[in-house]
C-alpha cells in the first residue's frame, strides 16, 4: 500500500457498490438479457452488506408498508415496502444500475413499436413518475420461512412503468435455506409457455423483464409476456432486495 493510499478514507458502501458495477461486463449482460429476458449481476454485496440490509427487517420504522402474501393470494410469505429517503445502499444502487437498464429498455421498446424512452437519470424518470402521481418508493425486502413461495407475478404499480427490476439475493443457499428458487416464466404466441430456473448465491443480483420483451422471430420481432416468483422454501430463512424503478401510486 501507498502513503497515498494509506491515508486515503476508506470507500462508502455506495461508493464500493458504483465501482462493483462499472466493472461488470455490460455488454454480456446486455446479450444474456436480450436472449433469456434475465441476467445475473454476481457478487454485487459482500456478506456484510447482505446481513446488515436483512437485519432491517424486523424494524418497521425502516419500511412504509407491511404485505402479509397470503392476505392477497400472492403466495406465502411476507414483504416490507422501504419509506423516502431509501437506505444509501439501495438509493445508490437504484441510481446507478439505472442507466445500464434503461439502454436496454429503449432498445426493446423500439423493436417492440412502443414510442416511450426512458431519460438517462433516474431522477429524470422519477420526475415523470411523481408528475402522474407515483410518489411511493417500491424497493422492498422480503422474507420467506419453510413452505413460504411467491406466485408468478408482475410487478406494475401504475401507469408508468420501467420494464426491467432487479432482485438481490442477501440469504446462502444450502446454508441459509434450501429451496426457494427465482423462477422466471415466458408465455410465447402459440407456443407453451418457458421456465427459467436462475441459480443464485448469495449477493448476487439478478436482472428480470417485469412485463414483456421482443424476442427476434424468423418474420422478425414479436412480443413475449414474462412472470417471476420464487419456489417453496423447503428449510430455513431466506432474505431478498428488490429494485424497482418505477414509483407506486
Amino acid at each position: 500500500m501507498s502513503a497515498v493510499e494509506e491515508f486515503m478514507p476508506a470507500p462508502t458502501s455506495v461508493e464500493a457498490a458504483e465501482r462493483r458495477l462499472a466493472a461488470c461486463d455490460w455488454r454480456a449482460f446486455a446479450k444474456e438479457m436480450d436472449g433469456y429476458g434475465c441476467a445475473v449481476l454476481p457478487g454485487l454485496l459482500t456478506p456484510e452488506e447482505c446481513a446488515d440490509l436483512a437485519s432491517a427487517y424486523p424494524h418497521p420504522e425502516h419500511f412504509r408498508s407491511h404485505v402479509l402474501m397470503a392476505r392477497h393470494g400472492f403466495g406465502k410469505g411476507e414483504y416490507r415496502y422501504y419509506k423516502y429517503p431509501l437506505p444509501d445502499l439501495i438509493g445508490g444502487l437504484r441510481t446507478a444500475l439505472y442507466p445500464h437498464l434503461a439502454e436496454i429498455a429503449n432498445g426493446w421498446n423500439e423493436r417492440m413499436g412502443q414510442p416511450i424512452r426512458y431519460p438517462e437519470a433516474h431522477e429524470d424518470f422519477l420526475g415523470h413518475c411523481h408528475a402522474v402521481g407515483q410518489t411511493r418508493p417500491t424497493p422492498l425486502l422480503l422474507q420467506y420461512v419453510p413452505g413460504d413461495f411467491n406466485c408468478l407475478h408482475q410487478d406494475l404499480y401504475g401507469d408508468l412503468a420501467f420494464p426491467i427490476q432487479v432482485a438481490f439475493l442477501l440469504s446462502e443457499p444450502e446454508r441459509d435455506f434450501t429451496g426457494g428458487e427465482f423462477v422466471l416464466t415466458e408465455q410465447r404466441p402459440r407456443m407453451q409457455s418457458r421456465a427459467e430456473v436462475v441459480p443464485l448465491r448469495q449477493g448476487d443480483a439478478v436482472a428480470f423483464a417485469v412485463h414483456n420483451r421482443p424476442v427476434r422471430g424468423s418474420k422478425g420481432d414479436y412480443r413475449v409476456n414474462l412472470r417471476h416468483g420464487v419456489s417453496r422454501l423447503r428449510s430455513g430463512r431466506r432474505h431478498t432486495l428488490g429494485i424497482i424503478f418505477h414509483d407506486a401510486k
